[in-house]
This record gives structure tokens, C-alpha cells and sequence, in this order.
């Protein structure tokens, strides 16, 4: 014989569907409108939770997008701006204008101007702009401090002496800091 009764044998999902309906139909209809309630309100709460993973969803993609639209060019423009580093150096070693100089002299300093002038539009029109520091209160979100010096007569303490070379920023991110000399305090 069998140590198995009938109340040990396993329930199969349509038994446990029928015990499930046989216990609703048992329910008033209070406590079946309060069950429903419940499960309504459960549901809600699942919605609202998912509708506002989609929005972060949405918001942190849309953000993603927008930076990598705005930041792809980053280091083209590093490069770029190194560019335009070099030509004002260029220009800074011509000599500086003087009566009688040779006129080839003159259009040489002339032309080269009128580039860099182009070529500073041409980086502002994309976003990307040169910060002069000479003078500024030292900045080390935009400045990198190369030295420091004991602070001349009308410069303030923390603030840029000599600027080597000038920031950059692309976006308002900063593409180079300016490399300067600091007023000690």
C-alpha cells in the first residue's frame, strides 16, 4: 500500500486556479472591492515607477547626446588651438613696427594679423575661445600656475603677473589652461 493520501498529492495550476476562484467567490464584495483597491493601487505605483525611469532615461540620453554634440571636436580643437598658439607667437617675434622698415616687413606683420584674426572669428563662431589672463585674479579652473614672484608695485597678491600663453575653452570646458606667473602674497 501507498503512505500517499489525497491530501498530499500536489495541487496542478487549474486546481489551484479553481481553489483561487472558490475562495473570491466566498469573498463579500467588500472585501473583493478593497482587494481590487489594493491591486490597483499596486499597479499605479508600477506605472509611476516605470514612467519615471523612462523620463531619467530619457533626460540622461538626451544629456549624453547633447555632450557628445557639443564635445566630439575636443581634441581637434586642442590641436587647433596649439595652432593659434604658434601664430601669435609668430607674430610676437616679428620686430615690432618701426619708421623706415622695409614694406615686405610691414605686409608680413599685416598678413599675419589678418589671419590670426580669422582664425580667431573662425574658432569663436565654433565656440571655442582664447581667455588672456595677464592681470586676472589667478583662476585654477583656467589657470596653471607656472611659477610665482614676489608681487610688483599695483599688482595685487594672487593675481597673474606674466600670462605665457592664454586659456582655451570649448563650450565653456576647458580645452588648455593658461600657463602663468603668480603674485606672491
Amino acid at each position: 500500500m501507498s503512505d500517499t493520501t489525497p491530501d498530499a498529492t500536489p495541487e496542478t495550476p487549474k486546481q489551484a486556479e479553481n481553489a483561487a476562484a472558490e475562495n473570491k467567490a466566498n469573498e463579500t464584495p467588500e472585501q473583493r472591492i478593497a482587494a481590487l483597491e489594493a491591486e490597483l493601487a499596486e499597479m499605479k505605483d508600477r506605472w509611476m515607477r516605470a514612467e519615471a525611469e523612462m523620463a531619467n532615461l530619457r533626460a540622461r540620453t538626451k544629456r549624453e547626446v547633447d555632450d557628445a554634440r557639443n564635445y566630439a571636436v575636443q581634441k581637434f580643437a586642442r590641436d587647433v588651438v596649439e595652432a593659434a598658439d604658434n601664430l601669435r607667437r609668430g607674430i610676437e617675434s616679428v620686430p615690432a613696427a618701426a619708421e623706415g622698415e622695409a614694406e615686405l616687413l610691414t605686409k608680413l606683420r599685416g598678413g599675419f594679423e589678418g589671419v590670426e584674426r580669422a582664425f580667431l572669428a573662425a574658432l569663436e563662431r565654433n565656440n571655442i575661445k582664447r581667455h588672456d589672463a595677464a592681470g586676472q585674479k589667478f583662476d585654477p579652473e583656467l589657470h596653471q600656475a607656472m611659477s610665482q614672484q614676489p608681487a610688483p608695485e599695483g599688482v595685487q597678491p594672487g593675481h597673474v603677473i606674466q600670462a605665457w600663453t592664454p586659456a582655451w575653452t570649448l563650450n565653456g570646458r576647458l580645452l588648455k589652461p593658461a600657463m602663468v606667473v603668480v603674485a606672491e602674497g
